[in-house]
């Protein structure tokens, strides 16, 4: 078989005359923290992005499928979003929210018309780590409690109260924050003790976090998180009715219900705008981050507002959380995914897609299980399908020839072993062929 091509593209990227990758490695090592990680044995250096595409220092085209880690929503640098913030920085770049500015007024009423029910109230912060750790804040003084019910395989952040709420080795310091942190079982139908032939299975793992709450707390809880779909975890879809009844026990706690959208959001999974009404709830709290700002810092946390006078105690305000340059930027992407409708792209791309990866699994038995909605697609790999030993080592090495073909992907899940799959969300059917077709190609390889 030989090397796909990808699907032709009108665009010449600049020519970069910067330092080389090996000079950039090398003042990495030097000046940067040891403890950042790199993708590659050779590590890739990018310089320019259009689209759902991405180019080297070389000039050479790459098929973006991890969208930044899921940050690039409406493709990199999608000129009305760029438009927006170029206006915006030649006028005023910063002002913290003890100012009024419109941008922040008008970027808030905007999102506040994307939430359902009451979920009217708008914070602006940096990043989902910083936007976890406010509502599990506002989660503590709202309800007067402190216990809190997170799920095993989560990923939430890497601050410290964001990997105290995390159960992940991988991701997680012995931090002082999982202090009151509690983790009940994650409903993987794949792996878990109840399969997707249970019709039940949602009610089983959701007995689970009822179970943390009798045993492992005080009996009442200030909240529970959870991402809408697992992402770092191996984009985990959970079972009919689990969020629903895992939120009635919870409440029941009184507790508040706190959906992680920071992946799952804005129209990635296709069928809803938001992953939590996959499920069928009305969350209390929702955070979100990534792709709300198509790749600046910019994050949020929605609530009612009821709970939101909980903060009124004490001073609240940010230095960065919604400055006029990333609420321009937000409110620019919120058109695009209108405009452009890619919550319906995501839902006709993305079910061609899981359709292509399941024909790869008929012919290639390392795929154990391709799962998802929309563009938020997982695809587990393993040594043996009735073993489901995790082929932790042939991920890794499908990973990387994948990059050598022009396709850049994801991996993630507890072992390590699920590849990925989260592209800008104007990916295309053309692109999806090519992704298929690489995919293809490297696991013959094998």
């Amino acid at each position: 078989m030989q090397t796909p091509a990808l699907p032709p593209f009108d665009h010449v990227p600049a020519a970069y005359t910067g330092p080389s990758a090996e000079e950039v490695l090398a003042m990495r090592q030097e000046f940067l923290s040891p403890a950042l990680f790199h993708y590659y044995q050779k590590p890739l250096m990018i310089v320019e992005g259009r689209g759902q595409y991405l180019f080297d220092e070389k000039g050479r085209r790459y098929l973006d499928a991890f969208a930044g880690i899921v940050t690039v929503s409406v493709g990199h640098c999608h000129p009305h979003v760029i438009a927006a913030t170029n206006r915006q920085n030649e006028t005023l770049q910063h002002t913290s929210t003890i100012y009024l500015h419109p941008n922040i007024a008008e970027y808030g009423k905007a999102l506040a018309a994307r939430m359902p029910g009451d979920l009217k109230v708008c914070y602006f912060v940096n990043s989902g780590s910083e936007a976890n750790d406010l509502a599990l804040l506002m989660a503590r003084a709202y309800t007067g409690n402190y216990d809190v019910v997170a799920l095993r395989n989560a990923y939430h952040g890497g601050n410290s109260s964001g990997m105290g709420l995390t159960a992940h080795s991988t991701w997680k310091f012995n931090v002082p924050h999982s202090f009151g942190v509690h983790h009940a079982i994650a409903p993987d139908t794949y792996r878990g003790v109840f399969g997707p032939d249970d019709p039940d299975a949602g009610r089983k793992y959701a007995d689970d976090v009822k179970s943390v709450i009798d045993y492992a707390t005080p009996g009442k809880v200030a909240g529970f998180f959870a991402e809408s779909i697992q992402g770092v975890g191996g984009a985990i879809v959970f079972p009919d009715g689990y969020l629903q009844q895992a939120y009635a026990h919870v409440r029941a706690a009184d507790g508040l219900c706190i959906a992680d959208e920071v992946q799952a959001g804005f129209g990635r999974t296709g069928t809803h705008y938001w992953g939590f009404e996959t499920q069928g709830v009305m969350p209390d709290i929702v955070t979100m981050a990534k792709g709300i700002g198509n790749g600046v810092p910019l994050a949020a946390v929605v609530t009612t507002r009821e709970i939101a006078q909980s903060l009124k105690s004490r001073i609240h305000f940010n230095t960065f959380g919604g400055n006029p340059v990333v609420c321009a930027q937000g409110k620019a992407v919120l058109e695009v995914i209108d405009r452009e409708g890619l919550q319906a792209n995501s839902l006709r791309v993305g079910n061609y897609l899981r359709d292509g990866l399941r024909k790869l699994a008929d012919k290639h038995s390392i795929i154990g299980d391709v799962r998802g909605r929309g563009l938020m697609i997982g695809a587990e790999l393993v040594k043996d399908r009735s073993t489901k030993v995790p082929a932790k080592d042939e991920t890794a090495r499908v990973f990387e020839l994948a990059k050598d073909h022009g396709l850049l992907i994801g991996k993630g899940g507890f072992f390590g072993n699920v590849l990925r799959i989260k592209p800008p969300m104007c990916l295309h059917q053309g692109d999806a062929d090519f992704l298929l077709d690489v995919l293809d190609l490297c696991l013959d390889k094998l």
